[in-house]
């Protein structure tokens, strides 16, 4: 069971020491997965690059919100705020090689995901990010990005590498496919985009997965149907 910190609101941090791993494409698919489920999602950018709020902008008004938040200092207050705003569930998108935002959000978040090609530069960096989830105590699960498709091999050959830092793998995989590139581009995510591909299949596995994990309904339950 998952200790809150901020009233009922549910809080994931996507770390990754390593730049290109996907924390972006994951922190979009997730909230906007939450946003289609019923729940008032954000997402904290915390990357100076601010990949998921020029992606806010292409969106324009849709939910989820993205909020600026580049001081770590001030990643529990936005929490908080957000929180006494109404959200329920916040996702932290960390930048690559930021040590102090990396462990402020392993503080703050109730469960960790680390995005991770599996490709051997890509698994040998998950070492340091290990270390920092470790310290933190949080559940957390490695989750395989941009492989490709079909070829369960390579993700059991990178599983077995993964499991010697001691973090267990995500059973859903977020292969490489193009949809998830072109559907940012316009302010979308995959599911929206296309959703009947498999890509969207598997941001619905993921989403269901995620769920299971913090304790929360893959779909909100409509208060008025109860009363």
């Amino acid at each position: 069971m998952l200790t809150r910190k901020h009233d009922g609101m549910k809080t994931i941090a996507i770390i990754s020491q390593k730049g290109g791993a996907g924390k972006t494409t994951l922190a979009l698919h997730l909230a906007t997965s939450a946003s289609a489920a019923g729940y008032v999602s954000l997402i904290l950018d915390t990357d100076p690059q601010a990949t998921a709020s020029s992606w806010k902008a292409w969106r324009g008004d849709a939910d989820p919100d993205v909020v600026d938040c580049a001081a770590h200092a001030l990643l529990s207050r936005k929490l908080e705020q957000a929180s006494e705003l109404g959200a329920e569930l916040s996702i932290i998108d960390t930048p690559p090689h930021a040590d102090i935002m990396a462990r402020e959000a392993c503080r703050v978040a109730d469960f960790l995901l680390i995005p991770c090609r599996p490709r051997a530069f890509d698994m040998d960096a998950v070492r340091t990010t290990a270390e920092l989830v470790r310290a933190s105590g949080k559940p957390a699960f490695v989750i395989f990005t941009a492989g490709p498709p079909r070829a369960p091999q390579v993700y059991r050959e990178a599983a077995a590498v993964v499991a010697q830092f001691g973090i267990p793998v995500a059973p859903v995989v977020l292969s490489e496919r193009a949809i998830f590139h072109h559907s940012v581009g316009s302010g979308q995510t995959a599911q929206e985009a296309e959703p009947e591909s498999k890509a969207a299949a598997d941001v619905a596995r993921l989403w269901n997965w995620v769920c299971d994990q913090v304790n929360m309904p893959s779909h909100k339950q409509d208060d008025t149907k109860t009363r």
